[in-house]
């Protein structure tokens, strides 16, 4: 079973050891909320598809979890998640392991889960000699995942990936307690406070970025403004990161799945102008090969690389 946290939704979903989906439901995530009060609701989630599970006969042996960080992975505590402000100290993995201590209880960063679910089931699947790849999620919030040699990177406090806390300008939108970070700049919530500062006369705080989105979508002229202001940004951050790791590829999530070129085509322009030319060449950048499905499968992923799991998995399957 598999839980992907989102700052605006939660996806529970059942899979295999391929990645492929079973069952799905979602429920909002409720992240301004103290998370003590959201915990209920989770697991009832994860109780209803259980029980699917079983009626049709088929054994959950894992739970699963990508979440945005800052985070202890291995403890499963979330330290303080900007894009999920009541939920900062909160204990995860023991809260679910409580829930269903009949179940081991795997905990990842949504940047490394997405990562690691590109690299084994998305753009990786498609080539097979890939050793370094770089995803940033471009959800509500932005991270990275990196793959060094074919390894997650975590870092010696779990923080590797922490992108979105970048200063770009100094000044711009707030994210990250920071102004200008890239987040506030490139991400879900960044695109709404672009909104707001560049066409507060067409968009207010009530606005919601499922909106801004569909407006994009739309080809909006003002939104596509935004769309291309925070492409370029995504691009100046990518520079960096070419610079810095030299990747074979980028994967962008969620909303580059969506926007496509809208944001793309912008970052790749400021991309060639400030990444060093030769790894700039060497470096593809793409939307998410597993497109939208790319949270189910990336929720599966801190389980599917658990070297502990897959050991416990061969002895229950043997060849």
């Amino acid at each position: 079973m598999g839980l992907d946290i989102g700052g605006s939704k939660l996806a529970c979903v059942e899979g295999t050891q391929d990645a492929h989906i079973l069952q799905r439901a979602e429920l909002p995530t409720q992240g301004a909320s103290p998370f003590r009060q959201s915990i209920p609701a989770i697991c009832g989630l994860v109780e209803s598809q259980l029980k699917e599970a079983r009626r049709a006969g088929r054994s959950v042996v894992a739970l699963s979890v990508s979440v945005g960080g800052p985070l202890r992975i291995k403890e499963g505590v979330l330290v303080d998640p900007p894009h999920l402000p009541g939920w900062h100290g909160a204990h995860l993995k023991r809260e679910l392991s409580e829930c269903f201590p009949g179940l081991p209880v795997y905990i990842e960063h949504d940047g490394n889960a997405g990562a690691l679910a590109e690299f084994h089931f998305g753009a990786g699947k498609l080539r097979p000699n890939l050793q370094h790849l770089v995803f940033l999620t471009f959800g509500t919030g932005l991270g990275a995942g990196i793959v060094v040699h074919g390894q997650i990177v975590h870092g010696a406090t779990d923080t590797a990936g922490e992108v979105g806390h970048w200063r770009l300008s100094p000044d711009g939108p707030e994210a990250y307690g920071k102004c200008g970070s890239w987040e506030a700049l490139a991400s879900g919530a960044g695109l709404r406070q672009l909104a707001l500062q560049r066409f507060p006369h067409k968009w207010n705080r009530t606005t919601q970025v499922s909106e801004l989105i569909e407006a994009m979508v739309s080809n909006d002229p003002d939104a596509l403004t935004i769309a291309a202001e925070a492409g370029e940004w995504m691009g100046r951050g990518i520079a960096l990161l070419i610079d810095v790791l030299n990747p074979e590829l980028i994967v962008l999530g969620s909303l580059a799945v969506v926007l496509g070129d809208r944001v793309l085509g912008a970052a790749r322009r400021i991309i060639a102008k400030e990444a060093l030319s030769v790894a700039a060449t060497a470096c593809e950048i793409v939307p998410a090969v597993l497109g939208r499905r790319i949270g189910d499968v990336a929720s599966l992923m801190a389980a599917l690389t658990d070297p502990a799991f897959l050991s416990r998995l061969q002895t229950m399957n043997p060849p």
